[in-house]
């Protein structure tokens, strides 16, 4: 369920010069305000934990992967350049498993790698904060690329409804409404650091296997969904 020519099709897209600069963008504000922090107020588990929980997992990743995700496959949909993808002789449902292989290589990448470089500047990993922030990213990551890869499948306006999904539903209305967050990448990805910090510094409001099975579900349920929409597209002379 992997195609070496796709994914190189799709790295390039995702690598552009335009993306790659907005990807680069985040990280690089990650770890220029973790230097600044820890400049300002020295080694602190509990200001690690608020800056890696309230900027990197709450807004970088978030971000990366609604770029990477609704980046891998939206554009060939919106200018129809798809259609040339799908006269090749490539299964479908293997089209959209490569492409989902890639956004969640790209977003972790972009998000796990930095939110690690940014737990040592900001505490040297005092109270495994760097590294379950770190695997938080790595598993928000998968859902996030599944997620909005299946967006980028059913709408033109993808990229939208990524932002409304990361920054409103997420940030605003998970920080406000208990019952929000229960439907929320961010919390079940917490609830994996929460495990591996083992202290009151990580915390989420999903237990763990209430998480690992809506992560797992809406992994494999989107994936599943985008390869029936992808199925969908027809071209042209194809009965």
């Amino acid at each position: 369920m992997y195609d070496p020519t796709v994914a190189r099709l799709t790295y390039r897209a995702l690598l552009g010069r335009r993306r790659a600069l907005i990807l680069f963008l985040l990280p690089v504000l990650l770890i220029a305000i973790s230097v600044a922090v820890r400049a300002l107020t020295g080694a602190d588990d509990q200001v690690a934990a608020d800056v890696l929980g309230g900027f990197a997992l709450a807004t970088m990743v978030p971000l990366i992967g609604v770029i990477a995700g609704t980046g891998a496959i939206g554009p060939e949909i919106d200018d129809g350049s798809v259609v040339y993808l799908l006269s090749k002789p490539v299964k479908r449902p293997t089209i959209i498993t490569t492409k989902l292989i890639v956004a969640i290589g790209v977003t972790m990448a972009f998000s796990a790698i930095p939110t690690f470089i940014a737990g040592m500047i900001l505490n040297g990993n005092g109270q495994q904060v760097a590294v379950a922030y770190t695997v938080a990213a790595l598993v928000a990551s998968i859902a996030y690329a599944a997620l909005f890869l299946l967006l980028g499948t059913v709408t033109k306006h993808a990229v939208v409804f990524g932002l409304v999904y990361a920054l409103v539903w997420e940030a605003l209305f998970g920080s406000l409404v208990a019952g929000a967050r229960t439907l929320s990448v961010q919390q079940w990805s917490l609830a994996l650091a929460e495990k591996v910090a083992g202290s009151d510094l990580v915390k989420s409001d999903v237990g763990l296997p209430v998480a690992v099975v809506l992560l797992a579900a809406v992994t494999a349920g989107a994936t599943w969904y985008a390869g029936q929409k992808l199925r969908t597209l027809t071209l042209a002379g194809e009965d």
